[in-house]
């Protein structure tokens, strides 16, 4: 579990605004349930989607995330990640494959998977609710942004400590949300 609460470069859960925002919503709750719920809507709510509102900087970094108040969904669950971690429960990062709209098109998506004392590993999405979207905290139950519904699609199992540097690599080389829109990180699955 150790590896779960770490403080790392995009992570950076020791980060004084990431602490700061942390102890807010961590104030008056009882348990890591409560902490994890408020951490979640936060980001979700809180935080816009950059493509959903089409907006820049291109952040990765969790405290980058708090201080623009925007990220695509990997950014977005590296704050929720730091901001987890800064409350000592453990938080790792899931990635679905998914299908974009154009034709043979796929992309990696981003979320969370928390540690939690009555549940063990639980998947959330902070990815921001719209029309299409309704992702909650709900355990032991997932409700997930989106359903794996194809055969090019995967859910992947893994709960990673750190992002996959692919994702990293994109977004701190775009200079904009729709360079990285372009250029959205996928895991080609080959099946027999």
């Amino acid at each position: 579990m150790e590896l779960y609460l770490k403080s790392s470069e995009f992570i950076d859960s020791d980060n004084r605004n990431i602490k700061e925002q942390a102890k807010i919503l961590a104030e008056n709750q009882n348990s890591d349930y409560e902490i994890a719920k408020n951490c979640f809507e936060y980001v979700r709510d809180e935080i816009r989607h950059s493509w959903d509102y089409k907006l820049n900087p291109v952040t990765c970094k969790a405290s980058e995330v708090l201080q623009h108040k925007t990220g695509y969904c990997y950014a977005k669950s590296h704050l929720l990640a730091a901001l987890l971690r800064a409350n000592n429960i453990p938080t790792g990062l899931c990635y679905q494959r998914l299908a974009l709209e154009e034709e043979n098109s796929f992309c990696l998506h981003g979320l969370n998977a928390i540690y939690l004392k009555n549940y063990g590993w639980y998947r959330v999405d902070p990815r921001g609710n719209n029309n299409d979207v309704k992702a909650g905290f709900t355990p032991p139950d997932e409700k997930l942004a989106f359903k794996v519904s194809n055969k090019l699609e995967a859910d992947f199992p893994e709960i990673w400590y750190e992002p996959l540097k692919m994702v990293t690599d994109i977004l701190t080389s775009k200079k904009n949300f729709l360079e990285v829109y372009k250029n959205l990180p996928d895991l080609q699955i080959i099946r027999p």
